[in-house]
C-alpha cells in the first residue's frame, strides 16, 4: 500500500485577501477555500487538525456601522470554515496612525502643495501578531511530525526563520503558493507579485495567475 505523503495547508488571511482576493473583487464568502486547497492538495493527504486559517478579528466601533456589517461577514466565514473542520487562529485589528508626507513620488504633488497639503494621516488596521502563530503552528506541527509537507499561502517574509526552522533542522518541506496578479498594466505597484524572498527559502513553489484562482469562487449558478 503507498504511503501518501502528509500535507497541512497554512492560510495568511489577511495577506491573501489584500494580495488575491481584493485584487480580483473576489469576497470571502463567494470564495471556495476547500475547494482551491483540494486543487493545491492533488492526491496528497490532508492529516487531522491540518486546515488552518489565521486572520485578524473585525471588532464594533462606535458610530460606525460598517465595522457591524464586517463582523457579520467574518462570523459567517467562520462558521462556514469550521463546517469543514478549519482551525481558525485569530488576533486582534488594531488601529495604526500612519502619515504620508507629500512629495515627488504623489502624482499631481505640485498641485498638492500649493494647497498648503504638505502631507496626509491615515488610520490603518492592522494585525498583531498573526505571524508570530502562524511561525509557532509551523514550527510546532513539524517538531510532532504532524506532515511532510506545509502548503504555505503567505508571502510574509518575517516567516522565513520559522521556515529555516522546519526544512533544515526537522528535514520537513515548506511548499510556498505566491501570486502574480495583474491588476493594471501602466502601474506595477498595483500588482501582485510573488516574494522572491520566500521563493528562495522554500522547498518547492507554485506561483498562481488569476485563471488559477477564478475557478474556485462561486456564480449563482452554482449552489
Amino acid at each position: 500500500m503507498d504511503i501518501k505523503e502528509r500535507v497541512q495547508i497554512f492560510i495568511d488571511g489577511g495577506n491573501f485577501h489584500h494580495l488575491v482576493l481584493k485584487k480580483l473583487s473576489i469576497k470571502e464568502l463567494d470564495f471556495s477555500f476547500d475547494n482551491f486547497i483540494d486543487f493545491l492538495v492533488g492526491d496528497r493527504e490532508i492529516t487531522d487538525y491540518g486546515k488552518r486559517f489565521y486572520i485578524g478579528t473585525v471588532r464594533e466601533e462606535t458610530g460606525n456601522p460598517h465595522s457591524i456589517e464586517l463582523m457579520a461577514k467574518q462570523t459567517s466565514l467562520f462558521s462556514s470554515l469550521e463546517a469543514t473542520k478549519w482551525q481558525i487562529k485569530t488576533s486582534k485589528l488594531r488601529n495604526r496612525l500612519e502619515k504620508i508626507v507629500i512629495d515627488d513620488r504623489t502624482i499631481d504633488c505640485q498641485n498638492i502643495l500649493a494647497k498648503g497639503i504638505t502631507h496626509i494621516e491615515i488610520n490603518r488596521k492592522r494585525e498583531k501578531g498573526i505571524d508570530v502563530k502562524l511561525a509557532t503552528d509551523l514550527i510546532i506541527g513539524a517538531m510532532d511530525d504532524r506532515y511532510d509537507t506545509a502548503i504555505l499561502i503567505s508571502s510574509d517574509t518575517d516567516l522565513v526563520p520559522a521556515i529555516d526552522i522546519v526544512t533544515k533542522r526537522f528535514k520537513k518541506k515548506v511548499e510556498y503558493i505566491g501570486f502574480s496578479i495583474v491588476v493594471d498594466g501602466t502601474d506595477q505597484n498595483r500588482n501582485t507579485k510573488p516574494s522572491q524572498g520566500l521563493i528562495s527559502r522554500t522547498s518547492l513553489q507554485r506561483i498562481l495567475v488569476k485563471s488559477d484562482v477564478m475557478p474556485f469562487v462561486y456564480t449563482q449558478d452554482k449552489e
